[in-house]
Parts: C-alpha cells; structure tokens; sequence
C-alpha cells in the first residue's frame, strides 16, 4: 500500500478505540488510569430557527496511548 494520511488517521482512531476498549476491560488496573479532557457542559447556540449545541470530552487513558503507539507502528511496517 502506498503512504496516505487517510490511513494513518483510520488506524490511530481504532488503535485509541480498541485501547481504550481494553482499559474499560481491564477495570481498576494501571491500564485504566487516565485523564477526562473538554467542555463540562456544552456551548448552546440559538439563533431562533436552529438551534447548535457544541461540546467534546476526551477520555486518554495509558491503555488508549498504548493503542495509539500501536497503531502508529502497524502503519509504519505496513505502509510502504
């Protein structure tokens, strides 16, 4: 395969995801330890026809970094 970023964006998105997955798994062990990162409550738009609300919350856990080295190294071999 050739080098493409689209690709390395897909594996470090399921590398933080199945990361994370096993960290949830793992339960009060040192692989669930982590951090919450975002907005506490969400940013209310109102412009009278449409209504936006904006809000992100990010969970890092060392699980989730582990998956993410992971998934950057599968790239890495892999992509030439």
């Amino acid at each position: 395969m050739r080098k493409s970023g689209w690709i390395l964006v897909l594996l470090l998105i399921i590398g933080f995801l199945v990361g994370n997955l096993l960290g949830t798994y793992f339960g009060n062990s040192f692989f669930s330890y982590g951090a919450n990162f975002g907005l506490e409550n969400p940013v209310e738009l109102n412009l009278g026809f449409i209504n936006l609300v904006f809000g992100i919350k990010f969970n890092v856990t060392i699980a989730g970094v582990i998956g993410l080295l992971v998934a950057f190294l599968v790239y890495k071999f892999t992509v030439k």
